[in-house]
Protein backbone atom coordinates (compact mmCIF):
# COMPACT_ATOMS: atom_id res chain seq x y z
CA UNK A 1 0.00 0.00 0.00
CA UNK A 2 3.14 2.15 -0.09
CA UNK A 3 3.14 2.42 -3.77
CA UNK A 4 1.14 5.51 -5.89
CA UNK A 5 -1.06 4.52 -8.29
CA UNK A 6 -2.43 5.75 -11.40
CA UNK A 7 -6.35 6.58 -10.94
CA UNK A 8 -8.70 5.75 -8.39
CA UNK A 9 -11.68 4.18 -10.53
CA UNK A 10 -11.76 0.59 -11.61
CA UNK A 11 -13.92 -1.40 -14.51
CA UNK A 12 -14.59 -4.65 -14.98
CA UNK A 13 -11.99 -4.94 -17.51
CA UNK A 14 -9.10 -4.03 -14.79
CA UNK A 15 -9.97 -6.61 -12.26
CA UNK A 16 -10.12 -9.11 -14.66
CA UNK A 17 -6.70 -8.26 -16.23
CA UNK A 18 -5.10 -7.84 -12.33
CA UNK A 19 -6.94 -11.20 -11.47
CA UNK A 20 -5.12 -12.93 -14.57
CA UNK A 21 -1.25 -10.88 -14.50
CA UNK A 22 -1.88 -12.00 -9.94
CA UNK A 23 -2.61 -15.54 -11.14
CA UNK A 24 0.64 -15.67 -13.26
CA UNK A 25 2.77 -14.06 -10.74
CA UNK A 26 1.68 -16.05 -7.83
CA UNK A 27 2.85 -19.11 -9.90
CA UNK A 28 5.99 -17.67 -10.44
CA UNK A 29 6.37 -16.87 -6.90
CA UNK A 30 6.05 -20.28 -6.58
CA UNK A 31 9.08 -21.18 -9.07
CA UNK A 32 11.42 -19.09 -6.94
CA UNK A 33 10.66 -20.80 -3.63
CA UNK A 34 10.75 -24.64 -5.15
CA UNK A 35 14.07 -23.19 -7.39
CA UNK A 36 15.28 -21.71 -3.85
CA UNK A 37 15.75 -17.86 -5.72
CA UNK A 38 15.44 -16.14 -2.59
CA UNK A 39 18.56 -13.94 -1.26
CA UNK A 40 20.03 -16.47 1.80
CA UNK A 41 20.90 -14.10 4.40
CA UNK A 42 18.93 -12.55 6.86
CA UNK A 43 19.31 -11.10 10.06
CA UNK A 44 18.69 -7.46 8.91
CA UNK A 45 16.06 -5.31 10.83
CA UNK A 46 14.22 -2.32 9.99
CA UNK A 47 10.81 -0.25 11.06
CA UNK A 48 8.02 1.93 10.48
CA UNK A 49 6.46 4.35 13.14
CA UNK A 50 3.49 6.27 12.20
CA UNK A 51 3.50 8.81 14.62
CA UNK A 52 0.17 11.84 14.67
CA UNK A 53 0.75 15.90 13.72
CA UNK A 54 -1.00 17.58 16.95
CA UNK A 55 -1.54 20.94 17.33
CA UNK A 56 -1.21 23.54 20.78
CA UNK A 57 -4.20 21.88 21.84
CA UNK A 58 -3.25 18.37 21.53
CA UNK A 59 -5.46 17.67 19.10
CA UNK A 60 -4.59 15.98 15.58
CA UNK A 61 -3.55 18.47 12.99
CA UNK A 62 -4.31 17.94 9.35
CA UNK A 63 -1.41 19.42 7.72
CA UNK A 64 0.38 16.83 6.58
CA UNK A 65 0.94 17.96 3.38
CA UNK A 66 2.92 21.21 4.23
CA UNK A 67 5.20 19.35 6.97
CA UNK A 68 6.27 16.73 4.44
CA UNK A 69 6.96 19.50 1.54
CA UNK A 70 9.35 21.40 4.48
CA UNK A 71 10.91 18.14 6.13
CA UNK A 72 11.60 16.83 2.79
CA UNK A 73 13.35 13.55 3.37
CA UNK A 74 12.21 10.49 1.16
CA UNK A 75 12.21 8.38 4.84
CA UNK A 76 9.42 10.06 6.17
CA UNK A 77 5.93 10.10 4.14
CA UNK A 78 2.29 10.26 4.18
CA UNK A 79 -0.16 8.21 5.71
CA UNK A 80 -4.22 7.72 4.83
CA UNK A 81 -4.96 10.36 7.13
CA UNK A 82 -3.33 14.16 6.95
CA UNK A 83 -2.83 14.30 10.28
CA UNK A 84 -0.41 11.38 10.46
CA UNK A 85 3.44 10.54 9.33
CA UNK A 86 5.62 7.90 8.97
CA UNK A 87 8.66 7.59 9.81
CA UNK A 88 11.12 4.89 8.39
CA UNK A 89 14.32 3.56 9.85
CA UNK A 90 17.08 2.34 7.55
CA UNK A 91 17.74 -1.09 7.91
CA UNK A 92 20.34 -2.55 9.91
CA UNK A 93 22.47 -5.91 10.32
CA UNK A 94 21.83 -7.30 13.46
CA UNK A 95 25.40 -7.20 15.19
CA UNK A 96 27.33 -5.19 17.41
CA UNK A 97 25.29 -2.14 18.26
CA UNK A 98 22.24 -2.30 15.90
CA UNK A 99 19.92 -1.21 18.15
CA UNK A 100 21.32 1.93 19.39
CA UNK A 101 22.32 2.43 15.39
CA UNK A 102 19.05 2.44 14.98
CA UNK A 103 17.31 4.67 17.93
CA UNK A 104 20.41 7.24 16.81
CA UNK A 105 19.04 7.28 13.47
CA UNK A 106 15.19 7.28 14.34
CA UNK A 107 15.81 10.20 17.23
CA UNK A 108 18.29 12.39 14.52
CA UNK A 109 14.92 11.76 12.15
CA UNK A 110 12.64 12.87 14.82
CA UNK A 111 14.59 15.61 16.06
CA UNK A 112 14.82 17.14 12.43
CA UNK A 113 10.64 16.52 12.35
CA UNK A 114 10.01 18.21 15.67
CA UNK A 115 12.17 21.29 14.38
CA UNK A 116 10.05 21.46 10.73
CA UNK A 117 6.87 20.68 12.79
CA UNK A 118 7.30 23.77 16.06
CA UNK A 119 7.78 26.32 12.68
CA UNK A 120 4.29 25.49 11.96
CA UNK A 121 3.02 25.88 15.32
CA UNK A 122 2.54 21.99 15.22
CA UNK A 123 4.60 18.78 17.38
CA UNK A 124 4.39 15.05 16.77
CA UNK A 125 3.28 12.77 19.46
CA UNK A 126 3.54 9.41 19.46
CA UNK A 127 0.21 6.71 20.57
CA UNK A 128 -1.33 3.68 19.65
CA UNK A 129 -4.27 5.93 19.36
CA UNK A 130 -4.66 9.70 20.35
CA UNK A 131 -6.68 10.55 22.92
CA UNK A 132 -8.09 13.70 21.20
CA UNK A 133 -8.76 11.97 17.97
CA UNK A 134 -12.61 12.07 17.43
CA UNK A 135 -15.11 10.28 15.09
CA UNK A 136 -15.83 14.07 13.11
CA UNK A 137 -11.88 14.31 12.40
CA UNK A 138 -12.17 10.79 10.41
CA UNK A 139 -13.46 12.26 7.69
CA UNK A 140 -12.35 12.25 3.60
CA UNK A 141 -11.76 15.84 3.92
CA UNK A 142 -8.99 14.57 6.15
CA UNK A 143 -7.43 12.05 3.97
CA UNK A 144 -4.34 12.29 2.48
CA UNK A 145 -4.57 13.04 -1.41
CA UNK A 146 -3.43 10.39 -2.78
CA UNK A 147 -4.92 7.82 -5.68
CA UNK A 148 -4.10 4.81 -3.26
CA UNK A 149 -6.46 5.98 -0.05
CA UNK A 150 -9.38 7.13 -2.19
CA UNK A 151 -9.41 4.09 -4.35
CA UNK A 152 -9.01 2.03 -0.89
CA UNK A 153 -12.00 3.78 0.40
CA UNK A 154 -14.10 3.29 -2.98
CA UNK A 155 -13.46 -0.58 -3.06
CA UNK A 156 -13.79 -1.52 0.17
CA UNK A 157 -17.15 -0.03 0.28
CA UNK A 158 -17.71 -1.21 -3.06
CA UNK A 159 -17.29 -4.88 -1.44
CA UNK A 160 -19.04 -3.89 1.18
CA UNK A 161 -22.25 -3.12 -0.91
CA UNK A 162 -21.91 0.35 0.73
CA UNK A 163 -22.80 -0.69 3.90
CA UNK A 164 -21.11 1.62 6.21
CA UNK A 165 -18.16 0.43 8.76
CA UNK A 166 -19.30 -0.81 11.91
CA UNK A 167 -17.33 -0.42 15.20
CA UNK A 168 -18.70 -2.90 17.75
CA UNK A 169 -15.56 -3.21 20.54
CA UNK A 170 -17.41 -4.58 24.33
CA UNK A 171 -14.76 -3.40 26.57
CA UNK A 172 -14.53 -1.87 29.56
CA UNK A 173 -16.89 1.43 28.85
CA UNK A 174 -18.11 -0.79 25.92
CA UNK A 175 -18.33 1.15 22.29
CA UNK A 176 -20.73 0.91 19.02
CA UNK A 177 -20.87 3.26 16.04
CA UNK A 178 -21.21 3.42 12.49
CA UNK A 179 -18.75 5.04 9.93
CA UNK A 180 -19.22 6.13 6.49
CA UNK A 181 -15.31 5.21 4.96
CA UNK A 182 -12.32 3.23 5.86
CA UNK A 183 -10.85 6.57 7.74
CA UNK A 184 -11.61 4.63 11.55
CA UNK A 185 -8.30 3.29 9.99
CA UNK A 186 -6.40 6.64 10.77
CA UNK A 187 -6.79 6.31 14.14
CA UNK A 188 -4.89 3.05 15.23
CA UNK A 189 -1.07 3.88 14.52
CA UNK A 190 1.63 0.95 15.10
CA UNK A 191 5.04 0.53 15.00
CA UNK A 192 5.62 -2.20 12.17
CA UNK A 193 8.97 -4.19 12.55
CA UNK A 194 10.65 -5.97 9.42
CA UNK A 195 12.40 -8.31 9.88
CA UNK A 196 14.57 -9.99 7.17
CA UNK A 197 14.86 -14.03 6.90
CA UNK A 198 17.20 -16.36 5.62
CA UNK A 199 14.88 -18.65 3.60
CA UNK A 200 15.62 -22.25 5.84
CA UNK A 201 14.21 -20.01 8.82
CA UNK A 202 11.42 -18.35 7.18
CA UNK A 203 8.77 -20.89 7.84
CA UNK A 204 9.63 -21.15 11.55
CA UNK A 205 10.08 -17.06 12.34
CA UNK A 206 6.45 -17.02 10.77
CA UNK A 207 5.22 -19.03 13.09
CA UNK A 208 6.91 -17.92 16.33
CA UNK A 209 5.83 -14.18 15.24
CA UNK A 210 2.40 -15.69 15.37
CA UNK A 211 3.33 -17.47 19.28
CA UNK A 212 4.65 -14.27 20.25
CA UNK A 213 2.15 -12.02 19.26
CA UNK A 214 0.64 -12.22 22.60
CA UNK A 215 3.68 -11.57 25.16
CA UNK A 216 4.64 -8.47 22.35
CA UNK A 217 1.10 -6.81 22.69
CA UNK A 218 0.99 -7.16 25.92
CA UNK A 219 4.62 -5.88 27.29
CA UNK A 220 3.88 -3.10 24.51
CA UNK A 221 0.15 -2.03 24.96
CA UNK A 222 -0.58 1.75 24.39
CA UNK A 223 -3.87 2.43 23.15
CA UNK A 224 -6.65 2.08 25.94
CA UNK A 225 -8.73 4.68 24.67
CA UNK A 226 -10.71 5.53 21.70
CA UNK A 227 -13.61 8.33 21.49
CA UNK A 228 -13.56 9.07 25.47
CA UNK A 229 -14.42 5.33 26.19
CA UNK A 230 -11.76 3.08 28.34
CA UNK A 231 -12.09 -0.40 25.87
CA UNK A 232 -8.84 -2.63 25.80
CA UNK A 233 -5.33 -2.32 26.77
CA UNK A 234 -4.27 -2.33 23.03
CA UNK A 235 -7.86 -0.68 21.19
CA UNK A 236 -5.78 -0.62 17.85
CA UNK A 237 -6.64 -4.37 17.41
CA UNK A 238 -10.38 -4.46 17.40
CA UNK A 239 -10.38 -0.93 15.74
CA UNK A 240 -8.16 -1.89 12.62
CA UNK A 241 -9.84 -5.10 11.96
CA UNK A 242 -13.21 -3.56 11.86
CA UNK A 243 -11.79 -0.15 10.38
CA UNK A 244 -11.52 -1.83 7.34
CA UNK A 245 -13.44 -5.27 8.03
CA UNK A 246 -14.08 -6.85 3.90
CA UNK A 247 -13.44 -10.58 3.93
CA UNK A 248 -12.92 -13.16 1.00
CA UNK A 249 -14.71 -13.73 -1.80
CA UNK A 250 -18.36 -14.11 -1.60
CA UNK A 251 -17.84 -11.34 1.11
CA UNK A 252 -16.68 -13.47 3.55
CA UNK A 253 -15.79 -10.87 6.42
CA UNK A 254 -16.84 -12.83 8.93
CA UNK A 255 -14.96 -15.78 8.74
CA UNK A 256 -11.42 -16.86 9.77
CA UNK A 257 -10.07 -15.10 6.75
CA UNK A 258 -10.39 -11.81 6.50
CA UNK A 259 -8.40 -9.26 5.36
CA UNK A 260 -7.12 -7.88 8.53
CA UNK A 261 -6.59 -10.49 11.79
CA UNK A 262 -4.58 -12.73 12.80
CA UNK A 263 -4.33 -15.56 9.97
CA UNK A 264 -5.58 -19.36 9.45
CA UNK A 265 -2.53 -21.22 10.66
CA UNK A 266 0.48 -21.85 10.93
CA UNK A 267 2.81 -22.03 7.78
CA UNK A 268 3.79 -25.64 7.26
CA UNK A 269 6.12 -25.97 4.46
CA UNK A 270 6.75 -22.61 2.51
CA UNK A 271 5.67 -19.06 3.51
CA UNK A 272 4.28 -19.37 -0.06
CA UNK A 273 1.38 -20.67 1.26
CA UNK A 274 0.51 -17.11 2.39
CA UNK A 275 0.71 -16.01 -1.37
CA UNK A 276 -1.23 -19.04 -2.20
CA UNK A 277 -4.21 -18.06 0.03
CA UNK A 278 -4.30 -14.27 -0.93
CA UNK A 279 -5.24 -15.77 -4.29
CA UNK A 280 -7.46 -18.01 -3.84
CA UNK A 281 -9.67 -16.35 -0.83
CA UNK A 282 -8.99 -12.38 -1.25
CA UNK A 283 -10.42 -10.81 -4.56
CA UNK A 284 -8.83 -7.41 -5.18
CA UNK A 285 -9.20 -4.12 -4.15
CA UNK A 286 -6.78 -2.16 -6.12
CA UNK A 287 -6.80 -3.56 -9.60
CA UNK A 288 -4.03 -1.57 -11.17
CA UNK A 289 -1.75 -2.39 -14.29
CA UNK A 290 2.30 -2.69 -14.18
CA UNK A 291 4.69 -3.09 -16.76
CA UNK A 292 6.26 -6.68 -15.67
CA UNK A 293 9.34 -5.86 -14.33
CA UNK A 294 9.60 -9.07 -12.78
CA UNK A 295 9.44 -7.98 -9.85
CA UNK A 296 5.42 -8.86 -8.74
CA UNK A 297 4.12 -6.27 -8.80
CA UNK A 298 0.29 -6.93 -8.79
CA UNK A 299 1.10 -9.69 -6.33
CA UNK A 300 3.14 -7.70 -3.65
CA UNK A 301 0.15 -4.49 -4.65
CA UNK A 302 -2.13 -7.49 -3.55
CA UNK A 303 -0.58 -8.77 -0.45
CA UNK A 304 -0.38 -5.26 0.85
CA UNK A 305 -4.22 -4.93 0.85
CA UNK A 306 -4.09 -7.66 3.02
CA UNK A 307 -3.39 -6.81 6.99
CA UNK A 308 -2.46 -10.13 8.38
CA UNK A 309 -1.25 -8.84 11.99
CA UNK A 310 2.16 -10.98 11.00
CA UNK A 311 2.63 -10.39 6.92
CA UNK A 312 4.93 -12.32 4.78
CA UNK A 313 6.92 -9.60 2.18
CA UNK A 314 8.62 -10.08 -0.90
CA UNK A 315 11.32 -7.36 -1.53
CA UNK A 316 14.53 -6.58 -3.05
CA UNK A 317 18.36 -6.37 -2.84
CA UNK A 318 20.12 -4.05 -4.31
CA UNK A 319 20.90 -6.16 -7.04
CA UNK A 320 17.90 -6.90 -7.78
CA UNK A 321 17.80 -10.43 -6.08
CA UNK A 322 14.27 -11.26 -4.38
CA UNK A 323 14.19 -12.05 -0.49
CA UNK A 324 12.16 -12.39 2.29
CA UNK A 325 10.86 -10.20 5.30
CA UNK A 326 7.98 -11.29 8.16
CA UNK A 327 6.30 -7.77 8.98
CA UNK A 328 5.52 -7.82 12.56
CA UNK A 329 2.27 -5.63 13.39
CA UNK A 330 1.22 -6.19 16.66
CA UNK A 331 3.41 -3.57 18.02
CA UNK A 332 1.71 0.23 18.77
CA UNK A 333 3.67 3.67 18.06
CA UNK A 334 5.26 4.60 21.47
CA UNK A 335 5.31 5.65 23.95
CA UNK A 336 9.05 6.56 23.72
CA UNK A 337 11.23 6.06 21.00
CA UNK A 338 13.55 4.44 23.21
CA UNK A 339 10.38 2.28 23.95
CA UNK A 340 9.66 1.40 20.30
CA UNK A 341 13.41 0.30 19.87
CA UNK A 342 13.25 -1.96 23.49
CA UNK A 343 10.27 -3.56 22.02
CA UNK A 344 11.88 -4.00 18.61
CA UNK A 345 14.94 -5.64 20.41
CA UNK A 346 12.98 -8.04 22.17
CA UNK A 347 11.07 -9.69 19.31
CA UNK A 348 13.92 -10.18 17.63
CA UNK A 349 15.92 -11.60 20.66
CA UNK A 350 12.97 -13.98 21.46
CA UNK A 351 12.77 -15.07 17.56
CA UNK A 352 16.37 -16.15 17.25
CA UNK A 353 16.34 -18.11 20.57
CA UNK A 354 13.76 -19.76 19.73
CA UNK A 355 14.40 -20.66 16.76
CA UNK A 356 16.66 -23.45 18.00
CA UNK A 357 14.28 -24.63 20.33
CA UNK A 358 13.36 -28.62 19.96
CA UNK A 359 10.85 -29.41 19.14
CA UNK A 360 9.58 -26.06 17.60
CA UNK A 361 7.15 -24.16 19.58
CA UNK A 362 4.67 -24.74 16.91
CA UNK A 363 4.53 -28.10 17.79
CA UNK A 364 3.67 -27.14 21.19
CA UNK A 365 0.97 -24.77 21.23
CA UNK A 366 -2.28 -25.26 18.78
CA UNK A 367 -2.47 -22.12 16.55
CA UNK A 368 -5.47 -21.79 17.70
CA UNK A 369 -3.98 -21.02 21.04
CA UNK A 370 -1.83 -18.33 20.08
CA UNK A 371 -4.57 -16.82 17.86
CA UNK A 372 -6.91 -16.77 21.63
CA UNK A 373 -3.54 -15.90 23.21
CA UNK A 374 -2.99 -12.35 20.90
CA UNK A 375 -6.55 -11.20 21.76
CA UNK A 376 -6.65 -12.03 25.25
CA UNK A 377 -3.45 -9.94 25.75
CA UNK A 378 -5.03 -7.13 23.48
CA UNK A 379 -7.83 -7.18 25.71
CA UNK A 380 -6.14 -7.40 29.32
CA UNK A 381 -2.58 -6.51 28.41
CA UNK A 382 0.08 -7.27 31.32
CA UNK A 383 -2.85 -9.65 33.41
CA UNK A 384 -3.83 -11.73 30.73
CA UNK A 385 -3.69 -15.18 31.44
CA UNK A 386 -2.63 -17.54 28.51
CA UNK A 387 -2.11 -21.02 27.25
CA UNK A 388 1.92 -21.59 26.95
CA UNK A 389 3.57 -24.42 25.61
CA UNK A 390 2.46 -27.53 26.76
CA UNK A 391 -0.73 -26.95 28.03
CA UNK A 392 0.57 -24.84 30.53
CA UNK A 393 -1.67 -21.71 31.73
CA UNK A 394 0.45 -19.11 33.12
CA UNK A 395 0.19 -14.94 33.37
CA UNK A 396 1.67 -13.26 30.75
CA UNK A 397 3.46 -10.82 32.79
CA UNK A 398 4.94 -13.62 35.20
CA UNK A 399 5.78 -15.58 31.67
CA UNK A 400 8.10 -12.35 30.62
CA UNK A 401 9.91 -11.73 33.70
CA UNK A 402 10.43 -15.62 34.47
CA UNK A 403 10.92 -16.57 31.12
CA UNK A 404 11.07 -14.50 27.96
CA UNK A 405 13.41 -11.81 28.92
CA UNK A 406 16.13 -14.33 29.56
CA UNK A 407 15.31 -15.92 26.55
CA UNK A 408 15.67 -12.79 24.64
CA UNK A 409 18.93 -11.91 25.76
CA UNK A 410 20.01 -14.74 24.85
CA UNK A 411 19.07 -14.93 21.24
CA UNK A 412 20.31 -11.32 21.10
CA UNK A 413 23.91 -12.86 21.86
CA UNK A 414 24.02 -15.30 19.31
CA UNK A 415 23.16 -13.14 17.19
CA UNK A 416 26.31 -11.02 18.29
CA UNK A 417 24.18 -7.95 19.91
CA UNK A 418 27.10 -6.03 22.06
CA UNK A 419 26.00 -6.44 26.32
CA UNK A 420 25.60 -2.94 26.28
CA UNK A 421 23.11 -2.71 23.79
CA UNK A 422 21.30 -6.21 24.87
CA UNK A 423 21.13 -4.70 28.47
CA UNK A 424 19.77 -0.94 27.65
CA UNK A 425 16.84 -2.22 25.62
CA UNK A 426 15.96 -5.56 27.31
CA UNK A 427 16.49 -3.55 30.55
CA UNK A 428 14.03 -1.36 29.50
CA UNK A 429 11.40 -4.05 28.73
CA UNK A 430 12.40 -5.20 31.84
CA UNK A 431 11.70 -2.39 34.05
CA UNK A 432 8.38 -1.80 32.31
CA UNK A 433 6.96 -5.38 32.66
CA UNK A 434 8.26 -5.24 36.13
CA UNK A 435 6.35 -2.12 37.32
CA UNK A 436 3.31 -3.09 35.46
CA UNK A 437 3.94 0.39 33.68
CA UNK A 438 3.21 0.05 29.92
CA UNK A 439 1.91 3.11 27.85
CA UNK A 440 -1.59 1.96 28.25
CA UNK A 441 -1.07 1.60 32.12
CA UNK A 442 0.35 4.89 32.27
CA UNK A 443 -2.41 6.90 30.59
CA UNK A 444 -5.06 5.17 32.51
CA UNK A 445 -3.04 6.45 35.74
CA UNK A 446 -2.65 10.02 34.60
CA UNK A 447 -6.65 9.99 34.12
CA UNK A 448 -7.05 8.22 37.43
CA UNK A 449 -5.44 11.23 38.54
CA UNK A 450 -6.28 14.10 36.20
CA UNK A 451 -9.78 13.12 34.85
CA UNK A 452 -10.75 12.75 31.60
CA UNK A 453 -8.80 15.38 30.24
CA UNK A 454 -7.80 14.23 26.73
CA UNK A 455 -5.79 17.83 25.62
CA UNK A 456 -4.10 17.88 28.93
CA UNK A 457 -3.03 13.95 28.43
CA UNK A 458 -1.79 13.99 25.22
CA UNK A 459 0.59 17.20 26.31
CA UNK A 460 1.36 15.14 29.08
CA UNK A 461 2.93 12.16 26.39
CA UNK A 462 3.90 14.89 24.52
CA UNK A 463 6.04 16.50 27.05
CA UNK A 464 7.50 13.35 28.76
CA UNK A 465 8.31 11.93 24.86
CA UNK A 466 10.35 15.14 24.63
CA UNK A 467 12.64 14.30 27.76
CA UNK A 468 13.55 10.85 26.11
CA UNK A 469 13.16 8.72 29.15
CA UNK A 470 11.37 5.21 28.56
CA UNK A 471 7.42 5.26 30.01
CA UNK A 472 8.03 3.42 33.17
CA UNK A 473 10.06 6.48 33.90
CA UNK A 474 7.26 9.22 33.55
CA UNK A 475 5.58 10.55 36.04
CA UNK A 476 2.10 11.43 36.49
CA UNK A 477 2.45 15.06 38.18
CA UNK A 478 0.31 16.95 40.13
CA UNK A 479 -3.40 16.41 40.59
CA UNK A 480 -5.58 19.37 38.51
Amino acid sequence: MGQEIAHAHFSREDFARFSARLAEETARLETWFREGRFAPEGNMVGFELEAWLIDARGRPAPANEAFLEAVDDPMVVPELSRFNVELNGRPQRLEGDAFSRLEAGLAATWARCQQVAGTMGLALCLAGILPTVRPEDLCLENMSPLRRYRALNEQVLRQRQGAPLRLDIPGREPLHLEHADVMLEAAATSFQIHLKVAPAEAVRTYNLSQILSAPMVALAANAPFLFGHDLWDETRIPLFEQAVEVGGFGGASHGPLRRVGFGSGYVRESLFECFRENLEHFPPLLPMRFSDTGDLPHLRLHNGTIWRWNRPLIGFDADGRPHLRIEHRVVPAGPSLVDCVANLACYVGLVRCFLDEVPEPEARLPFSAARDNFYACARQGLDARIQWWDGEVINVRRLLLERLLGAASRGLARLGIARADREKYLGVVRQRVARHLNGTAWQRDWVERHGRDWPGLVRAMRAWQASGRPVHEWELGDRS
